[in-house]
């Protein structure tokens, strides 16, 4: 027997749906309480529903009147930026646990790999897909060289991305180039995020440039290779696509970077794949598995930390 916490999932979505899947599957500390919608017909409340979870479709509103909402210590925000600060007030008001999923950015930025430890706040951000498959990338090389510019490219099949993605490409751009520099440790950063069309959908792939210091090579490496084991931790289709790549930057010949002018150093590119679990999405939308099991690990070690104070005021025996 294991004690677990109870959470709900706001946003009946493809993230949201592939989430619960992901909790009732693999959560080691967390147990699904509730599945909130807005759409009656979603395949998330119906599938939800089949697996025996608590289910409305009045959305927040609805959610506090579920019986059990005075169980739910987590809750997890599937939806749009929008939409989330209203959904933030209320949850905190109840004293209940945020993750936030959109790009809303309320709360400060979580990767796992990086910090998920060291953060405490009642509300964390996940950042966007493109942040959780890119910036521990910058942060690795941060670790061993002062990074003066990142850039990060996302490529996602168009099929993944659905109404909420699509809706917040400009909050994607702005949210991930301000997790580059505030948890990878460039001194300024860039981000682009491109909706392949193509048929069959390909893969999510993502491409960093970074801009650092001049440093040994077989350093940056070293540390990319081990920053890239610490995220296969929880997204087992997390990989190199290919050997990191270097170039110098001579001073007689320098770059012109955004915001910061001419600048010279150590250029590294590298190229990743992220393929999806397949839980609930296609494999191809390693996009949205990133973020959904990001937010697993977060809400599993958050649990953990509340069981452990004895915090947690809904959770129960529970079989495993």
């Amino acid at each position: 027997m294991t004690q677990k916490v109870k959470v709900a999932i706001i946003g009946s979505g493809n993230i949201g749906t592939d989430l619960m899947i992901k909790v009732m599957r693999n959560g080691k500390h967390l147990q699904m309480g509730a599945m909130v919608g807005v759409d009656p017909q979603s395949d998330g409340l119906a599938r939800a529903a089949r697996l025996g979870v608590a289910t409305t479709a009045r959305g927040i509103d609805g959610l506090l009147e579920l019986d059990v909402f005075d169980d739910v210590d987590i809750v997890f925000d599937a939806t749009s930026a929008g939409a989330h600060a209203r959904h933030n007030e209320i949850l905190q008001a109840h004293g209940v646990q945020v993750i936030d999923l959109t790009p809303a950015a309320i709360g400060p930025f979580v990767i796992p790999a990086i910090n998920l430890h060291a953060e405490t706040a009642s509300n964390i951000n996940m950042v966007t897909c493109g942040g959780q498959a890119t910036i521990p990338i910058v942060a690795a090389v941060s670790r061993v060289a002062k990074v003066h510019y990142a850039e990060i490219v996302a490529s996602i099949a168009s099929k993944s991305a659905g109404p909420g993605t699509r809706a917040n490409i400009d909050e994607f751009t702005e949210t991930t180039r301000r997790a580059i520099e505030s948890l990878g440790g460039a001194t300024r950063g860039k981000a682009i995020i491109v909706l392949n069309p193509a048929e069959p959908p390909l893969i999510m792939r993502d491409t960093v440039f970074v801009l650092s210091e001049h440093v040994d090579t077989r350093l940056v490496e070293q540390s990319i290779e081990q920053m890239v084991q610490s995220v296969q931790a929880y997204v087992p289709g997390y990989r190199l696509k290919q050997k990191v790549q270097f170039d110098e930057i001579v001073p007689q010949h320098p770059l012109n970077v955004p915001g910061i002018g001419p600048a010279h150093g150590l250029k590294t590119s590298v190229f990743l794949e992220v393929e999806g679990a397949a839980h609930y999405l296609p494999s191809y939308a390693g996009n949205l598995d990133i973020m959904t099991s990001a937010a697993l690990a977060c809400g599993d070690l958050i649990a953990r930390r509340r069981l452990d104070a004895g915090m947690a005021r809904g959770h129960r025996e529970t079989a495993q």
